[in-house]
């Protein structure tokens, strides 16, 4: 058994991607850990197939249930690596995590794999997609999930973190490509996005991760958010999704990747905008009738 590291999956009726996940990684002989939110179709199955130790945990949002994760399980490795479901492990990062040493990298608590989106088949190569930076392996006991987030999840660690720019995790949902489903989706995520934004102009939120342009990937990102909640509702989706279409390049990823940045980058951003502004609204409405 793979003493050097083990992994985390996060699964909801994941049965058409969770296969593809575990082959890729199962010649690792790492230990799996898989936390289920009340899957209906095979997903349990397929996990005791692999021989993955399951525990369930009833799904509010991403942040929390990592955090439930990362404190419920018994991880006995000096390092964890956690994926989505949706995820594979590419031939490339398997070497590199093959020949994967503690000892060698005693100077970091942290490890960014670079991520290969992908929509309707297609690699969102463009559009400021690629390359993308994922902090996915982390010390045990040391890197935490960021709670200061409602809708995105990212792991925190204290200290120096390296930065793995060959070694690549696919992502694709295979779900996502009825467009009903990635509507439906990203409807709820837009609640939740929306209500995180309110809570930080009233700062009842804070960014755990530091902004820094020049910083880590995280870093980086944390930056452009702070910026981003500056900007006039309404007006930021258009100039993001200008700016991804034709500053970016996204317009080069062809059909699919133009209607992906149309949907992710415009759509779902002026979603949340139009909800930021109802929720503000009704706050009003509310504070006059007390």
């Amino acid at each position: 058994m793979n003493k050097e590291f083990s992994f985390i999956i996060l699964t909801f009726n994941e049965e058409i991607h969770l296969p593809r996940l575990l082959e890729s990684i199962a010649g690792l002989n790492a230990r799996i850990y898989i936390l289920d939110s009340g899957s209906t179709d095979d997903t349990l199955k397929i996990a005791e197939k692999y021989k993955a130790e399951v525990k369930t945990n009833a799904f509010e949002n991403h942040p929390k249930q990592w955090d439930f994760a990362l404190k419920n399980f018994d991880i006995e490795t000096p390092w964890i690596i956690g994926l989505d479901a949706d995820q594979i492990v590419t031939p490339e990062l398997f070497v590199m995590l093959q020949d994967f040493k503690s000892d060698n990298f005693s100077h970091v608590n942290g490890i960014y794999f670079n991520r290969k989106n992908y929509f309707k088949g297609t690699w969102i190569k463009y559009g400021g997609f690629y390359p993308k930076y994922l902090l996915k392996m982390f010390r045990t006991s040391v890197g935490y999930s960021d709670l200061n987030e409602n809708m995105d999840h990212r792991f925190v660690v204290p200290g120096q973190t390296e930065v793995w720019k060959k070694g690549h995790i696919t992502e694709e949902n295979l779900k996502e490509n009825k467009i009903s489903f990635w509507i439906a989706k990203h409807n709820r995520y837009s609640d939740l996005t929306a209500q995180e934004e309110v809570e930080r102009l009233g700062n009842l939120r804070n960014q755990t991760v530091q902004p820094k342009f020049w910083g880590s990937p995280d870093e980086r990102i944390a930056w452009l958010k702070k910026m981003w909640w500056k900007m006039p509702l309404g007006l930021r989706p258009f100039l993001y999704f200008t700016y991804r279409l034709f500053f970016r390049l996204g317009i080069l990823d062809g059909s699919n990747g133009i209607l992906f940045h149309f949907l992710q980058g415009f759509w779902f951003r002026l979603i949340v905008d139009v909800k930021i502004k109802e929720i503000l609204k009704s706050n009003d409405v509310n504070s006059l009738n007390k």
